[in-house]
């Protein structure tokens, strides 16, 4: 629970390879700027959500979907004082490639263009797949995540703008994240890192948040916690989690892990062990 009246369930389903499920009542709860390795695809049935994406807050009311594109930084928050109410489905960008590939005529990497789309008819798709999902009913909720999906490609779909070629600042930027991956429980600090890449600890503060939509040690948190869920998807326990990320304690990745993937990180591996040991039943 994030709260009094806040409701919140992430987990998978075994029959959807690659694809997480979340269905929420947030009311008070506040996402930190984080980005996702999969795709967002969030249909609002109630109230409204204001998410800052891309520069501008972007509002999205009941009947409309937050669409989000891998790697793209982005927060959350309630748009009015009931609240959100919604469903969404995180389908990895391999998944949305295939849809793509079979029925649309989009060349290159696949993403959606706009991140706000009024369409009450996907809304009502994404919940049928919650639906499904729930009920064990594996035919339904694959085909209509690829129906959702290939609707949404074709409504609000474009190729994802190519790489370019990296400037010496976005060079550096790259050589740091480098460095924090590889020291993530025990990272330096600005000016060490700074002085480690050769350069001013201001002009890497520059670079790494215009390569990378947000400064180092918000990105330090983001790949914490996705490390993090790695690990719990492994079946990690979340203090032993905690500390190999570089969390102070169990507490310190609860309140980051929550307002980043919206549930505690004990509620977020128990939905997933649900899915390991469905696996494992026999046929």
């Amino acid at each position: 629970m994030a709260g009094l009246g806040e409701r919140a369930r992430h987990w998978r389903y075994a029959e959807l390879p690659d694809v997480d499920l979340l269905r929420a009542h947030y009311i008070r709860k506040a996402f930190v700027r984080h980005t996702h390795e999969h795709f967002v695809i969030a249909a609002i049935a109630d109230g409204v959500e204001v998410f800052h994406h891309r520069g501008a807050d972007q509002y999205a009311g009941a009947g409309t979907l937050a669409l989000v594109n891998p790697e793209t930084p982005h927060t959350g928050r309630a748009g009015v004082p009931e609240g959100w109410r919604y469903g969404a489905v995180y389908p990895s960008p391999q998944v949305v490639a295939e849809i793509a590939a079979e029925t649309t005529s989009i060349k290159g990497t696949p993403g959606f263009v706009r991140p706000v789309l009024d369409d009450p008819y996907a809304v009502s798709l994404v919940h049928q797949v919650l639906r499904a999902a729930d009920e064990g009913n594996a035919l339904a909720a694959d085909t209509l995540l690829r129906v959702a999906v290939t609707r949404l490609l074709r409504l609000n779909g474009g190729p994802l703008p190519q790489r370019e070629v990296r400037s010496a600042g976005a060079r550096v930027a790259a050589r740091a994240r480098e460095v924090l991956e590889l020291r993530m429980a025990e990272p330096p600090s600005l000016e060490k890192l700074a002085g480690d890449l050769s350069t001013g600890p201001f002009a890497l503060l520059r670079a790494f948040r215009d390569t990378y939509g947000m400064p180092p040690h918000t990105w330090l948190t983001d790949a914490r916690v996705r490390r993090a869920r790695r690990m719990l998807d492994a079946g990690v326990s979340p203090a032993e989690a905690a500390l190999a990320v570089g969390f102070t304690d169990q507490p310190h990745l609860n309140r980051h892990f929550s307002r980043i993937v919206g549930v505690p990180p004990g509620a977020y591996q128990r939905e997933r062990k649900n899915v390991q040991d469905a696996w494992r039943e026999p046929s």
